[in-house]
């Protein structure tokens, strides 16, 4: 596991917050101090959801934070999607976060956040939003792909293509070149305005969408039917 680099949203943190028992896990789920983990709560604290609206039995709750790390006694613990560093200093720990750990992209082993890539793409002329995906699928390569709503009158052109590589290339790095660019007519969004990043990412790896997001939650629903038929191509998507 990489720093993360350029962490637009990193901030530092004094000191874990009274009530949050707060650790950082490595990728084996052992507890680490002084390097860049997963932001883990091993017990409940004050502001902890217990629950999503219409989840039934749960299964959308657990899988979003409780399934991928245990504690020492296996009890499944909290992961809350940020990177954390937890610093020691004198009769205290602070930290430093480095923003969305589902979000990131991992290029070549080396990884970035996507306001990084959303930052230098949507600066292209004619490009008015993104959508960065980093499909990692095991035993093969990452594959990175960038979904482009484009200014009206604007197509994607092969120059504009090589546009937008040449700015992640320049800008970011030569391994942070996307391998596919792809025009859309909306990225998905919350309510809230927030990139339906990690949602995508799982139905495009095969999860049924069902599982992923809830459609009423979807401020755009209709910008699904592009990553559903997307996914429905290479896997049964419900």
């Amino acid at each position: 596991m990489g720093v993360p680099t350029l962490p637009v949203y990193s901030g530092e943190l004094q000191c874990r917050a009274l009530g949050a028992a707060i650790r950082v896990y490595d990728a084996n789920g052992r507890s680490i101090v002084d390097e860049v983990g997963e932001l883990i709560c091993e017990r409940p604290l004050p502001s902890m959801p217990l629950r999503f609206w219409n989840d039934v039995g749960n299964s959308r709750y657990v899988a979003s934070y409780f399934a991928d790390f245990t504690d020492d006694a296996g009890r499944p613990v909290w992961r809350h999607g940020d990177w954390l560093k937890l610093i020691p200093r004198a009769g205290a720990t602070g930290g430093i976060v480095f923003g969305r750990s589902d979000a990131t992209v991992n290029r070549h082993g080396i990884r970035i956040g996507t306001a990084e890539y959303y930052r230098v793409i949507e600066a292209v002329a004619g490009v008015v939003d993104s959508l960065v995906i980093d499909l990692e699928f095991l035993g093969r390569p990452s594959h990175l792909a960038v979904f482009v709503v484009l200014a009206e009158g604007h197509e994607l052109t092969a120059t504009l293509v090589e546009n937008i590589q040449a700015s992640v290339r320049s800008l970011l790095s030569p391994r942070h070149v996307p391998d596919e660019i792809t025009q859309v007519r909306e990225v998905p969004r919350t309510r809230t305005g927030k990139k339906l990043e990690v949602p995508i990412r799982k139905m495009l790896l095969g999860m049924p969408i069902n599982a992923t997001l809830q459609r009423d939650a979807v401020a755009n629903p209709e910008s699904l039917r592009f990553f559903i038929d997307r996914a429905s191509s290479s896997a049964d998507v419900t």
